[in-house]
């Protein structure tokens, strides 16, 4: 069976044929780093990285990309409220948002470029606007796109221009033609830090929002590639945007539109600004890692999920029973190795669910069947039929990326980690109040002992920070 996926675009679920044999462009929006990940950034990561590992394991070559911006209006305001640089503030959550997408089991994407490290492809892209007649100059330093120059403005979303809600660039909107057009570059505004700031042929400024992803795509995938991924809520106006001013820039774009739905409470979508995310460093202290996956990985991408204080205990008693089967399998067969089971064949009827538009809900069933089934000749002692099973179970299960005995090494991995973390700042406490009391012998014995185990300790204004050699 051919892999159907649903296309935004089209308002239907098409055959997917990449356009390059064996090989697969997609395009993920990532993270604005303005505040630490919750788990309704999560949703869509886990979304798509079990998109990508099933495109691998039918055999194609995937290059991801998945962005981060590191710099917008929510950055700079909240960076100067903490009076912090604007770039170590994106700095701080861009690492917290590595974490979270590490310790949830995400492959790493082939690249993540940030959007202050490709300005010359934003003024590159937005030059040739400007040249086509689809953007123009409003006074020193702005630029907007021309919604009406573009026929096809709104086609994404299935909605008629005069239908379309105006940009959300409510301080620039009296220099515009029309109030739905967009900012490509914005003005530097009065009070904003120098570094915020880059110069092109039209003044100083700093990108708008969606040019940065048009030209990201297109330095890392060309001018037409496969897919274009990223959450429901934005489809408007984010990626009507990018569709509009890279097709109106000559480029053939985004063959499938992707869109993962939201994490909810009440039927509301999970925010920051609502104050209703749940954090994922919070979540953690009390959810194993592999349960929080399994929550978010277990249903249909394009489904909402409303998360309650049933969902993780769900996931945890179903995880629970998934791990007691392969412990015991584990001690009546032996170890099997990790390259039997990403080779291994998978059931046809597995395959037909994940290339039903990734249909999560049954491919579980056959993973519980073989589960069901595993169970049952552990009990008669079949210890063929065992293997059988276990080798199905932990095959399937790692398309998911849920595979128990990779998940056992990556959890023992993390305490390792957590211990590490702990005794090294036990001694760096250690070392601050001998040299507060003066003990400098001490204190040199300290950062003597940790350098010789390969920690080297750095002393900054606020504080020391360590790193393996």
């Amino acid at each position: 069976m051919t892999l159907r996926l649903y296309d935004t675009a089209t308002r239907q679920v098409r055959d997917f044929e990449p356009r390059k044999a064996g090989e697969v462009g997609m395009y993920v929006c990532g993270a604005t780093v303005q505040a630490p990940p919750h788990i309704g950034h999560m949703r869509s990561a886990v979304a798509f990285d079990v998109l990508t590992r099933w495109l691998q394991r039918t055999g194609l070559r995937v290059t991801y990309i998945r962005n981060i911006t590191d710099i917008d209006d929510k950055i700079l305001s909240k960076s100067h409220a903490a009076d912090t640089p604007w770039w170590a503030w994106a700095a701080h959550h861009e690492r917290a948002f590595t974490h979270a997408y590490e310790a949830l089991g995400n492959l790493a994407p082939t690249y993540e470029p940030r959007a202050t490290a490709h300005m010359l492809d934003m003024i590159d892209f937005m030059d040739t606007l400007v040249e086509r007649g689809h953007a123009y100059q409003a006074g020193e330093g702005n630029v907007y796109f021309d919604t009406r120059s573009w026929e096809q403005y709104g086609s994404l979303t299935n909605q008629h221009i005069e239908d379309a809600l105006p940009s959300d660039d409510e301080d620039e909107s009296t220099l515009k033609r029309d109030p739905r057009d967009f900012a490509l570059w914005k003005a530097a505004k009065p009070g904003e830090p120098a570094t915020a700031q880059w110069a092109t042929p039209y003044g100083t400024g700093r990108p708008g929002w969606h040019l940065e992803c048009s030209a990201m795509a297109k330095r890392y995938l060309g001018e037409g590639f496969d897919i274009h991924g990223g959450g429901l809520d934005l489809r408007f106006p984010h990626h009507e945007n990018e569709q509009a001013q890279s097709k109106a820039a000559g480029y053939e774009f985004a063959n499938f539109w992707l869109h993962s739905a939201w994490v909810t409470q009440g039927g509301t979508k999970m925010s920051k600004s609502l104050g209703n995310g749940l954090l994922v460093s919070e979540v953690l202290k009390n959810t194993r890692a592999a349960v929080l996956r399994y929550a978010l990985a277990t249903v249909h991408y394009r489904s909402m999920l409303e998360w309650t204080p049933d969902t993780v205990a769900e996931a945890d008693a179903t995880w629970d029973r998934i791990l007691g089967f392969i412990e015991r399998a584990t001690e009546k067969i032996g170890a099997i190795p990790t390259a039997d089971i990403t080779h291994a064949p998978l059931p046809d009827a597995f395959v037909e669910a994940m290339n039903d538009d990734l249909n999560v809900a049954c491919a579980l069933v056959r993973v519980h069947e073989h589960l069901k089934a595993g169970n049952t000749a552990l009990a008669a002692g079949d210890t063929d039929a065992v293997r059988e099973h276990v080798i199905a179970v932990r095959a399937m299960l790692d398309v998911f990326g849920l595979d128990p005995v990779q998940w056992s090494t990556h959890q023992e991995d993390a305490r390792v980690t957590q211990a590490l973390e702990s005794l090294v700042h036990s001694q760096i406490q250690a070392r601050a109040q001998a040299r507060k009391d003066r003990d400098f012998a001490t204190a040199d014995a300290i950062r003597d002992a940790l350098s010789a185990a390969g920690i080297v300790v750095e002393d900054s204004p606020t504080g020391a920070r360590w790193t393996l050699a």
